[in-house]
């Protein structure tokens, strides 16, 4: 390292294993070797976590500018055992335009070789080979960019920078009138609407659920109001009736709200700024000016549109009497936690349905069915947490989804359930409490829609709407039940030293103008595991105590961390928030770990 260059810790990278192979590379398998003399970002992510899916769209900037420097590799770990099936993982890099290498990683190899303890994990790796940084979570492409610019100039000095184009190969279009759609909407003159999320359009099909009546949207990625050619998505996906001439639009990745005029195909916006919801920022105001975060779903309920905002595990509201947006339900912190809307935690809400008295949700991380009432608090009918699922029909304290995304309310009262994960339609009777299976061989059904007697299943995968007759009698299948694939980190019984690590990005300081600049949230499930330890502080190090006679369970850790640049001529300084949220499933044992640490940004030295 010359005399000039930053100091910093570096670690030899272990190499890049996948039985999964390679994606995105023209067939061509890669090795460390391979990209030497180029900077790495290995981005370890699942195609279920939203939180990944906003880093993905937080690299695109960086990708573009450091294309002759920086190689992108997505490092695909999955949690539910659908995605370590690989042809999900070859549709879900297709589906949100993941335009990098991506490694294939069934069995968490390359995950366990780093270390790596949450989705989404970032690892830099200099052109010699060495790790030089890491990042859980969101909020980190400016640091990374920074870091880039560092070693650019760095090993540019040295020699060992290689400049020139990436290992990625862009596949072939795919054919076809949808490609991954999301959602569905029955139009009042019995043709459908359609989200068709990766071509960031909407498509009304007619009542065949087959022709193209027209498309709204001009097909690129983008945000702008206008006529149906001229209007722009980015990821659209839950649809409602506002009224019987428009319709609300979640713009999932526009972090937005839009109404379609349905007479003449114009666009506008509704809510949210374009920009992502972050901590600190406004919970309520005027629609068109507080931040929104991955709204996924929309349903009118009691008078307001309820937004399913998966970004932050919460719901939202948007009352069109007055054009504002507030929150509803949810603390931000991820989970399954029932009770008054304010105390209530989801995960990833993803699919809304409402009747006269309820709204159903799908809570896709948590694999659960629940409703919220009239008053505004939270139930769960089918679930128990972050970590069980499977396909099990029979009474609901024991049944399993796996990631549903789709709810869809039945004349009779009862719930048809988008079981994605598990391709399959079930059914939650809540008069005798039990969940059987409508149908099966589906291809990751995201929602359905009533149509007469029918039920018209969105099949995201297989690219279509499928119509199927509601059944008299459910579908027997065999029970099935699944822990996640992340094996559990021993520790030792009683004291525990919690230890998030966070170093500024270069140029950056702690902000410390308005108080403690970092936050700590610690709880468990069950809660008896935490004797000692819970709660919320402002230092990012704990002792814990854990209850020795609780052998196994889950530490729900949430830290945030901001850093300004530190430029004292500055008045007006660039501030950055970087948070992540870690479930780490743990078991006591005699002789396991008595220290966690759990990199936010920097290296645990």
């Amino acid at each position: 390292m010359t005399d000039s260059a930053p100091r910093r810790a570096r670690v030899r990278a272990p190499e890049l294993i996948g039985k999964g192979g390679w994606l995105n590379t023209g067939h061509t398998a890669y090795t460390l070797a391979d990209l030497r003399g180029r900077i790495v970002v290995l981005d370890f992510w699942t195609f279920c976590c939203i939180n990944c899916l906003h880093v993905l769209d937080e690299l695109r900037e960086l990708e573009e500018k450091h294309r002759d420097t920086v190689v992108v590799i997505g490092v695909h770990s999955p949690k539910f055992v659908h995605e370590a099936e690989h042809q999900a993982v070859v549709d879900a890099v297709e589906r949100y335009g993941v335009a990098h290498p991506v490694l294939d990683d069934p069995e968490l190899a390359t995950w366990k070789q780093y270390a790596v303890r949450a989705w989404p994990t970032l690892v830099v790796i200099d052109p010699e080979g060495y790790v030089v940084a890491q990042h859980a979570g969101e909020g980190h492409a400016h640091a990374i960019e920074r870091l880039v610019e560092e070693l650019e100039a760095e090993h540019e000095v040295k020699g060992t920078l290689r400049r020139g184009d990436g290992p990625y190969v862009a596949p072939e279009p795919e054919p076809g009138t949808l490609r991954f759609p999301g959602k569905a909407l029955p139009l009042p003159g019995g043709t459908f609407l359609v989200s068709d999320t990766t071509r960031h359009q909407l498509v009304e099909l007619a009542e065949d659920t087959e022709t193209v009546v027209r498309r709204i949207g001009s097909g690129t990625r983008g945000f702008a109001d206008g006529g149906p050619a001229e209007a722009a998505f980015s990821e659209p996906q839950g649809l409602a009736l506002l009224d019987a001439g428009s319709v609300v639009v979640a713009d999932t990745v526009n972090h937005a709200l839009r109404r379609l005029d349905l007479a003449t195909g114009a666009v506008t916006t509704l809510a949210g700024t374009g920009r992502q919801w972050w901590q600190g920022a406004a919970t309520a105001g005027p629609a068109c000016e507080v931040d929104l975060s991955s709204p996924w779903d929309v349903a009118v309920f009691g008078g307001k549109v309820w937004i399913a905002m998966a970004g932050v595990h919460q719901l939202w509201t948007y009352d069109p009497g007055t054009e504002t947006v507030a929150v509803a339900a949810g603390t931000t912190n991820e989970g399954l936690v029932d009770g008054p809307g304010a105390e209530a935690w989801f995960a990833q809400p993803s699919g809304l349905a409402a009747t006269a008295e309820r709204l159903w949700l799908a809570d896709s991380e948590t694999s659960a069915l629940r409703w919220v009432d009239l008053d505004g608090s939270v139930h769960t009918a089918v679930g128990t947490g972050l970590f069980d699922f499977g396909h099990r029909d029979g009474a609901a304290e024991q049944a399993l989804f796996q990631h549903p995304l789709g709810v869809t309310a039945l004349p009779d009262g009862s719930v048809a359930i988008a079981d994605t994960y598990n391709h399959a339609l079930r059914r939650y009777d809540p008069a005798t409490g039990e969940v059987t299976t409508l149908a099966t061989d589906l291809r990751e059904p995201s929602d359905a829609v009533l149509a007469g007697e029918d039920i018209v299943v969105v099949e995201s995968a297989r690219h279509r709407l499928t119509r199927l007759r509601l059944p008299e009698e459910a579908v027997r299948v065999e029970s099935v039940a699944h822990r996640t694939r992340r094996a559990a980190t021993e520790v030792a019984p009683g004291r525990l030293k919690l230890d998030v690590i966070f170093q500024a990005p270069a140029g950056q300081k702690l902000d410390t103008r308005y108080g403690p600049s970092t936050r700590l949230l610690v709880s468990a499930t069950p809660p008896e595991l935490l004797r000692k330890g819970e709660g919320a502080d402002t230092d990012l190090s704990r002792e814990l105590e854990l209850n020795p006679s609780v052998m196994e369970g889950v530490l729900h850790v949430s830290a945030m961390a901001a850093s300004c640049d530190d430029d004292p001529a500055n008045a007006y300084p660039a501030c950055h928030v970087h948070q992540q949220d870690w479930g780490v499933p743990i078991r006591l044992v005699e002789g396991g770990v008595e220290r966690l640490p759990l990199v936010l940004a920097g290296m645990d030295e």
